[in-house]
């Protein structure tokens, strides 16, 4: 795979005004946990590769199990996950995926079951995050790995 553009280096200001965005994130009221397991969902569902390899890594640094990384595509399936792990993945999915009838009413009730407004609206906006994220490394073909150093994801031991 070779990158087509740099679109850090073409567009510095837009770039820093999202990372920024996708920083504060981190201090949402979505755990941890569950922010890499969402990540790591919507960037398999839209193939990026990027994405995927970075959000492996960033999950391992924060001491997820690697057999829960396996698992995130299967999550439907697997006995891994918890009820509100669940409803934050078909979030993910379903925002992702937008259908042509939109968020179905008994999803919404799922998910709400499992998450505050607050919680929800979070959540929301970090999955728009990461369908940007994905939409512009799948765009552009970044390498998987081509910035572990400057994230710091090196020290997953993951090569």
């Amino acid at each position: 795979m070779t990158q087509r553009i740099n679109y850090v280096q073409q567009s510095p200001e837009l770039f820093k005004k999202f990372y920024d965005f996708s920083q504060a994130l981190q201090e949402c009221s979505i755990e941890r946990t569950t922010l890499d397991l969402v990540t790591l969902r919507a960037s398999q569902i839209n193939g990026c590769a990027f994405c995927v390899d970075m959000h492996v890594k960033e999950a391992k640094i924060h001491g997820e199990r690697e057999l829960r990384t396996h698992h995130v595509a299967i999550w439907r399936e697997s006995t891994l996950f918890s009820p509100r792990e669940r409803a934050a993945l078909a979030w993910t999915e379903v925002l992702t995926r937008i259908p042509e009838h939109g968020v179905s009413d008994e999803l919404y009730g799922r998910v709400r079951g499992q998450l505050s407004e607050k919680e929800l609206s979070d959540l929301t906006y970090a999955i728009m995050a990461i369908n940007g994220w994905n939409r512009a490394n799948v765009a552009f073909q970044t390498v998987p790995g081509s910035s572990d150093k400057v994230f710091g994801l090196d020290k997953a031991n993951l090569s």
